[in-house]
């Protein structure tokens, strides 16, 4: 028959185990509350600070005059403009895609060069107007500014690029003008402007080839 000690150790301990496993159960309850209320607090957080970055360009940017200072490519510039730890804003051209000459994918395309050389000759070292668009995000992929590009002569240099047959309409991601620029791109071709002559399907980007299996089909 046990003792008196001994039910008394026996009981000491159960309590101990009792006293353990609820701290326990408080703990991983406290846990998961701060770690709920942590990833809710994170999650709002989100939009309002999507919402502040495009406040922000529209603020910086939208309507405002600039200086080129480098032409990437025929789409691509950088105005004198510091953005976050950069010293210039790249900025994407909005609507336009242009033959590459940088892309290690693809290398240098057929009147990449000529494109880039058009907009350094119309761009590179002038005064623009950028406008961006209100019904898109500000930003694009890889974190380039959008927007369309006003030209001393009032001229958009997005549409001088169609016009001419340096580019080609960006049919991937639609924007307030992207039926206008399908047309200035089908006026080029037609009329056989610029890469538009001489261009076949092989020598256009495998985008274009997928949206238009049609274009350029006996080249």
């Amino acid at each position: 028959m046990p003792s008196k000690k001994s039910k008394s150790r026996s009981a000491q301990s159960r309590c101990r185990r009792d006293l353990i496993l609820l701290v326990c159960v408080l703990f991983v309850g406290i846990f998961f509350w701060l770690d709920r209320s942590y990833i809710a607090k994170t999650w709002q957080q989100r939009p309002e600070a999507s919402e502040r970055s495009a406040i922000s360009d529209f603020e910086r940017y939208h309507d405002k005059t600039f200086t080129v200072v480098n032409v990437v490519d025929g789409d691509t510039i950088d105005i004198d403009a510091p953005d976050g730890s950069y010293q210039t804003t790249r900025i994407r051209f909005w609507g336009v895609d242009t033959p590459e000459t940088k892309n290690p994918r693809t290398g240098t395309m057929y009147f990449g060069p000529e494109a880039a050389e058009f907009t350094k000759k119309l761009a590179l070292g002038k005064k623009i107007i950028i406008y961006l668009d209100e019904n898109n995000n500000t930003r694009g992929k890889y974190g380039r500014l959008l927007a369309y590009i006003q030209l001393e002569d009032r001229n958009f240099l997005n549409e001088v690029l169609l016009k001419e047959g340096f580019a080609y309409a960006d049919l991937r991601f639609r924007h307030s003008f992207y039926n206008r620029y399908k047309q200035l791109e089908a006026a080029a071709r037609g009329q056989k402007k610029g890469l538009w002559l001489n261009v076949t399907r092989r020598q256009l980007p495998l985008w274009l080839q997928k949206e238009k299996p049609s274009l350029l089909r006996k080249n």
